[in-house]
């Protein structure tokens, strides 16, 4: 296994994952937005007001993205093992 190889599937496990997490992240990032400038608007400070809809969000969309996560993560695995004999050598 030379030195490339290793950069070559490092830099695919990364991209893979940050693909996957992208969608996730930046709804749970837009519902934390636009709460926080409710909050600012209305100067209430409930924590609870920040946490739960952030949550129902962000499970209702991974809930959504669950088969599209799932064809990337099977599709990113399948290419690893199909490149198992080229790491072998």
């Amino acid at each position: 296994m030379t030195e490339e190889l290793v950069v070559e599937i490092l830099k695919e496990v990364f991209y893979t994952t940050f693909i996957i997490l992208l969608p996730v992240l930046g709804v749970s990032l837009v519902i934390g937005i636009i709460i926080s400038i409710f909050q600012a608007a209305t100067s209430i400070q409930e924590t609870t007001l920040t946490f739960v809809p952030k949550i129902l969000v962000t499970a209702i969309t991974i809930i959504f993205l669950l088969p599209w996560m799932i064809d990337k993560m099977v599709s990113f695995t399948t290419r690893m093992i199909t490149m198992f004999p080229t790491v072998l050598k």
